[in-house]
């Protein structure tokens, strides 16, 4: 069905991004998987398809789109059905916008050409081993000391993580609670930042990390806007965070769904296939069905989002809606696969071990659930 959301260059850029990952990611998918990780030369190579560069400034090599665009690239990646590659490709899109938004110039000018060309790898550094969605608890420190602020403290399921050369890290530089909060630019090389690679049921290609930060002295000309002023610009990127983890559940599910009427089509049982007991074509309606209302839920929601509407609420409702999407097809695509969809290497099978991470990242469903009612006014 074809969306009004989606116009000429929506399409092209589909078509470059469907292309892209054809070539330079499907094929290898499973091998990734299976070695915890993908080659580094990737961030070029998807710098120079264009991929790497949407709502960054111009001055620095990015591109001016509307969210549809995002979307388009976070539903095409997710036709390699590799989570962990797409995490770790486009987590700049979380540690970025801090940076082009708020930093001063030499920040951004030292970290946003590199980046947005494939040269460096960026991160975001919020979540802590003691807690995740409650940013205002969080506990890192930085402590000014002349020129520098000294940081203590760890990150923890940071994606792309061992890699990142780049870190927007969230600390606490003020009193307690949202107001203390800060956000600084942490370069990978610094002295007194160790990081611990973590083991994972799913997304095996992505690079996750806990850093550890002891007395790691940082220049204050790396605070990211204003000092205590850092809650603001990660409550705006949690947005956009949740709108793609939607889109990226949204596409991932359909992927789910079309790997299951393949199978549905070609597997034969008691003399015919089993697309053609009604059990099985049940199951694959009530799937489309449900991809369907969540893809045009997230269209909307980023439509909305787009002309200035407060839709936070919304996000939130989505990320649940696109997660609990995202489980059923998953389940059920196992199920009708059977057999089959229990061997490493099937999409269905990678996808499956995927799915409890959507209703975790970026606000667990309980959180979710919690601030939609209060901005409902509940």
């Amino acid at each position: 069905m074809q969306s009004p959301f989606y116009n000429s260059d929506h399409e092209a850029f589909r078509e470059t991004v469907r292309r892209f990952v054809q070539k330079e990611i499907e094929p290898f998918a499973s091998a990734w998987d299976e070695e915890g990780g993908f080659p580094r030369d990737l961030y070029r190579k998807a710098a120079e398809a264009g991929l790497l560069q949407l709502n960054f400034p111009e001055q620095y090599g990015g591109v001016q789109v509307d969210r549809m665009f995002p979307i388009v690239l976070v539903q095409e990646l997710a036709r390699a059905a590799s989570g962990g590659v797409s995490a770790s490709l486009v987590s700049h899109y979380l540690a970025l916008p801090p940076i082009a938004h708020h930093a001063s110039e030499s920040v951004k000018r030292k970290v946003l050409p590199a980046v947005l060309s494939g040269e460096a790898i960026a991160a975001l550094a919020i979540t802590e081993p003691g807690g995740g969605s409650d940013v205002a608890q969080l506990r890192t420190r930085a402590r000014r000391d002349g020129d520098c602020y000294i940081v203590d403290g760890e990150k923890t399921f940071i994606s792309s993580g061992i890699r990142a050369d780049y870190l927007t890290v969230a600390v606490r530089t003020g009193g307690p609670g949202m107001g203390g909060v800060s956000l600084l630019l942490i370069e990978g090389n610094t002295p007194g930042l160790t990081r611990t690679p973590l083991k994972k049921m799913g997304w095996l290609a992505s690079d996750t990390a806990t850093l550890h930060f002891d007395a790691c002295r940082i220049p204050v000309e790396n605070l990211i806007g204003a000092e205590n002023g850092g809650f603001k610009p990660i409550a705006v990127n949690f947005n956009d965070e949740r709108l793609n983890m939607a889109a990226g559940a949204i596409a991932t599910a359909q992927i789910a769904c079309e790997e299951a009427l393949a199978w549905a089509q070609m597997r034969q049982a008691f003399g015919k296939r089993i697309l053609d007991h009604q059990v099985i074509r049940h199951k694959l309606v009530d799937m489309f069905q449900r991809v369907a209302a969540s893809q045009a839920y997230l269209e909307i929601t980023a439509w909305r989002m787009d002309q200035g509407r407060d839709v936070v609420a919304d996000l939130c409702m989505l990320k649940n809606q696109a997660s609990q999407t995202l489980a059923h097809c998953a389940s059920e695509a196992a199920q009708i696969l059977g057999g089959a969809s229990f061997l490493r290497g099937a999409k269905v099978e990678r996808i499956y071990r995927e799915v409890k991470v959507m209703a975790i990242a970026g606000g667990t469903e309980e959180i979710m659930k919690e601030l939609a009612a209060r901005q409902l006014g509940w």
